[in-house]
């Protein structure tokens, strides 16, 4: 009996209060509906284009996800601590309990749970975002090489003669992504070395210029080793892989300048492999390819090292 008399237990009304608290909380966290814009950002910069937020979003989730089972977690142990210290019983060894399969499982089922709902939440944004069956507006071909970038801007300008898909150059891109180069696409390229800057802001690195809300797939390739190409406030990153081209798409939907750089330990000078994005109106996007062409910046700078045998065998398996 409890010093008052009662039967009551004042451990239980603790211990009902802690568990309604926590269930409060896992309601209040999941339930909510809200979306990507309606939870701070946690560390990523404000999304500039059309796919960003579902990267955001997914970021969000899953640090929602960890703040519910960590403050689960935690109350556990607090309860454990605190409602089974030994000053309490006075008992130098408590009973010991073995064999409880009820708990056994639900530590074996609820890990699987969390995992296979990360993995279904990760597997169908990537799917999303790594989609590039829609042809795109724009194409680039981003080429990475120590310690710097080139792009080639896979398009038709006027005065500018060539065929991006037979050209030399451009060997190491794979025909299924030639399939979608524009017909007769002379094309213009840029490119930087360490010490280039961008005239506007001074950044390190040479300038991709792209134009708001033009679909642009990027198609990666690489002239020595494994580099990374990641725009910061795109949310997106891929590697660029010697031998092996990888491809994505986005759509910027804010003007502005923005800040890449290489993602992956490429060698003693990886930190100067920066570069800036530029994006600007459609119309100032083409101005800027006819101003490339007129500084005599035509055709294509090779694209990287000829695709590897597994790389050649893929390609004729998905013809």
């Amino acid at each position: 009996m409890s010093p008052n008399g009662s039967d009551r237990s004042p451990r239980r009304p603790m211990r009902r209060k802690l568990l309604q608290a926590l269930t409060a909380g896992l309601v209040l966290v999941t339930a909510t509906g809200c979306t990507y814009k309606d939870f701070p950002r946690l560390g990523m910069p404000t999304p500039t284009t059309e796919e960003a937020p579902r990267i955001l979003s997914l970021w969000q989730g899953s640090w929602a996800a960890a703040l519910v089972i960590g403050c689960l977690v935690w109350g556990l142990i607090l309860w454990s601590v605190f409602f089974h210290r030994r000053s309490r019983t006075k008992v130098e060894v408590p009973a010991q309990t073995r064999y409880n399969m009820p708990i056994e499982a639900l530590y074996t089922v609820v890990p699987l749970i969390i995992v296979s709902v990360l993995f279904y939440f990760t597997a169908r944004d990537e799917s999303k975002l790594m989609d590039i069956s829609k042809k795109p507006d724009v194409t680039v071909n981003v080429i990475g090489y120590q310690w710097s970038w080139g792009f080639n801007y896979i398009t038709p300008v006027d005065g500018v003669t060539g065929d991006a898909k037979t050209n030399p150059n451009l060997n190491a891109i794979p025909n299924r992504f030639k399939d979608d180069f524009p017909a007769n696409a002379g094309g213009v390229y840029d490119y930087g070395t360490p010490a280039t800057r961008n005239p506007q802001t001074g950044n390190p690195g040479p300038t991709l210029w792209l134009p708001k809300g033009k679909t642009v797939r990027f198609v990666l390739t690489s002239r020595d080793v494994i580099h990374s190409f990641w725009v910061v406030p795109f949310l997106m990153k891929q590697d660029v892989i010697p031998g092996h081209t990888n491809a994505f798409q986005v759509t910027p939907n804010q003007e502005g300048t923005f800040l890449g750089k290489c993602a992956e330990l490429c060698g003693v000078d990886h930190a100067r492999m920066l570069f800036n994005v530029k994006v600007v109106s459609p119309e100032r996007y083409e101005q800027h390819l006819k101003d490339l062409a007129k500084k005599g910046q035509t055709g294509y700078i090779p694209a990287g090292i000829a695709q590897t045998s597994h790389e050649k065998n893929r390609e004729t398996n998905t013809l």
